[in-house]
């Protein structure tokens, strides 16, 4: 029994352990986030019933109904648009993002009832790099109402903004964040996770209809890449040509390709054996080709029935090209890619046969773009606390990078290259006259490499931050004609470097720092006047004698107790006023009492007098009648 239970744990054990393995070589689904700009709710589309989040993320503008400018464009209703009245730049930041490969993919729409002679042409950056300049007359073309790009994530984060240029207000449809393999598109190049592929061109050949990965029924790896249907070259110059047969090789890591890619193909004729490709391009740029080829005409079976080179302006880039000798067999897709620098704006492709006919199924040319670097987060967090507590005005927009890209840089801010950090930093602040309120934080010392701060002419308060004498290489401090109150810092006399500083026209009060006073003669500008409360140096009232903080506490130390036995004697001499005052009370009502009755006494004297003689002969009268004998 034991024996058998045994037998029966291990085989348990290596099913379990079999159906892991089996589990562990499926490849999760790639991340994916839809972004429905301007909806207030989530939705889905037919007919992938894709889910579209509702929007989130942005810094600004407002929503409102989209006008739909192609047929590949997604059936969403909402759109998001930029006033350039709510900043030059405007981006959404997308966080909780694992951290890899990713096509970043953001369609562009119409306001809807808008006058279609008036489509909006702006930049688009990603993580700071600009990435595409839309061109007018892209509402009218399929493969221009969108913009797409590989980029890497290294910080769980990605944002992308779009920038005015004055013509139009950017409106964004919707934001699709599409992870793909590690090694997707990797052209050869060491440097390949520092750059960013932006989707020039993507060709399917043979085809007339535009298609996504998801129409091709590809592996959500591929990205859900857009094909534009190529059927034909010119007229008479070129065949298409299709098939049904299974495609070998095709739908593999990294790319992912779709077989259905390769069931359809474009062969030169006699009329022209040459088969041409022309796009236009932006000049001096560098771009990764890549040729999409699987020998589908069943008239070819063996090598060296169908022999060709590709040219790209006019230079052999692959020569001998023979699908069947490459590939071992028919009806197997072959990739080949080649990077190439183009000078001018024009791109041809050249496809020239020595044997037989060219053939090709599908072109695809990204634009290889360097990826910026990033201005220390750092300092684009203190920038941040800057703009809420100065009140900055939501024309000056200050959202994504404020360094990069380097055509946008945030307005009044001044950048430099450090080559110690290997980042932007920021260098300078020309802030004046523009509406700001509030108060300045003291995290403006965080931006350590500032050399000059113009913050004049607005209506900032409180008091200057003492952390501003941290900012050692400051030459020019100009904070006139603002609200800030209290005292000039000490820690602003130790700013060696500093040459102009302006405090005028503040409400400032006390002494002005010695190790400031004294600064003019030795070449710098400072000027302290229109404070009406500041004193001690050549054109302000003088101070009184100066003190030490000891003396200083002595003093005040000493006033207070003054003041206590001033308060102590002033209730002695109240209790001792109010006592007199009830004893004079007393004395005056004890006088008034006495003095009537010397009235009364008086009076009755008075009257005694008056009535004596009548009151004595009465009385003889009485005393004769009493007495008759006493007479006799």
């Amino acid at each position: 029994m034991l024996a058998a239970a045994i037998s029966w744990l291990l085989f348990v054990s290596s099913i379990f352990s079999l159906v892991t393995c089996l589990v562990s070589a499926v490849p999760n689904e790639p991340f994916a986030i839809h972004i429905s700009c301007g909806a207030r709710e989530d939705v889905r589309t037919k007919p992938t019933n894709t889910l579209w989040y509702r929007d989130f993320g942005y810094t600004g503008g407002r929503y409102t109904n989209a006008s739909v400018t192609s047929s590949i464009v997604p059936p969403l209703q909402t759109l998001r648009y930029f006033p350039l009245s709510d900043g030059p730049e405007n981006c959404y930041n997308i966080n909780r993002i694992p951290n890899g490969h990713y096509a970043v993919r953001i369609f562009f729409a119409l306001v809807a009832d808008s006058d279609l002679q008036n489509e909006p042409v702006f930049d688009i950056s990603v993580d700071g790099t600009q990435t595409y300049s839309m061109k007018p007359g892209w509402s009218n073309s399929e493969d221009q109402s969108f913009m797409e790009a590989l980029i890497f994530v290294t910080k769980r984060s990605l944002f992308a903004c779009f920038h005015s240029t004055g013509h139009g207000d950017p409106s964004i449809l919707s934001i699709e964040i599409l992870q793909v393999d590690p090694n997707a598109y990797n052209y050869g190049q060491s440097r390949s996770h520092v750059m960013i592929l932006r989707t020039a061109k993507r060709l399917s050949c043979g085809t007339g209809k535009a298609a996504f990965d998801e129409d091709y029924n590809g592996d959500h790896w591929g990205g859900d890449r857009f094909w534009l249907g190529t059927p034909s070259l010119s007229q008479g110059s070129d065949q298409s040509i299709s098939t049904e047969r299974s495609i070998a090789e095709a739908s593999l890591p990294p790319n992912f390709y779709p077989k259905k890619l390769y069931q359809s193909a474009i062969i030169s004729t006699d009329q022209q054996p040459d088969l041409t490709f022309e796009m236009d391009v932006d000049p001096g740029k560098n771009y990764s080709i890549w040729f999409h080829f699987a020998e589908i005409d069943p008239r070819v079976t063996s090598e060296e029935e169908r022999v060709f080179d590709i040219l790209v302006n006019g230079d052999v880039i692959f020569e001998n090209v023979d699908i069947i000798r490459m590939t071992g067999e028919g009806y197997t897709a072959l990739v080949l890619n080649r990077t190439v620098a183009v000078s001018g704006r024009t791109l041809t492709i050249i496809l020239h046969p020595t044997k037989g006919y060219a053939i090709i199924n599908a072109i695809e040319v990204l634009e290889i773009i360097p990826s910026e670097l990033r201005t220390l987060p750092e300092e684009v967090s203190t920038l941040q606390t800057l703009k809420t507590s100065l009140g900055l005005p939501l024309r000056l927009g200050w959202n994504g990078d404020p360094c990069v890209p380097q055509q946008h840089p945030w307005s009044g801010v001044d950048c430099q290259y450090d080559s110690k950090s290997v980042r932007w930093v920021i260098d300078g602040l020309g802030l004046d006259n523009q509406g700001l309120k509030g108060f300045l934080p003291s995290d403006i010392s965080k931006l350590k490499h500032l050399v000059s701060i113009n913050l004049s002419g607005n209506n900032i308060q409180g008091s200057i931050p003492f952390s501003m004498g941290t900012i050692t290489g400051l030459q020019t401090l100009d904070l006139s004609y603002n609200q800030f109150n209290g005292s000039i810092p000490e820690s602003l006399g130790q700013l060696k470097s500093l040459r102009i500083l302006n405090l005028n026209g503040n409400l400032l009060s006390g002494r002005v720092p010695a190790n400031l006073g004294g600064r003019p003669l030795h070449g710098a500008s400072f000027n302290f006047t229109g404070n009406a409360g500041l004193c001690d140096i050549p054109g302000l009232p003088t101070c009184g004698p100066h003190l030490s903080i000891g003396a200083k506490v002595g003093i005040a130390l000493g006033s207070l107790i003054a003041f206590l036995l001033f308060l102590v004697c002033l209730v002695c001499w109240w209790k001792r006023r109010q006592n007199i005052l009830r004893i004079q009370k007393i004395a005056a009502s004890r006088e008034a009492s006495y003095a009537k009755a010397r009235t009364n006494f008086g009076r009755d004297v008075q009257m005694t007098k008056h009535s004596s003689p009548q009151r004595s002969q009465d009385q003889s009268r009485i005393a004769t009648e009493d007495s008759p004998a006493l007479l006799s």
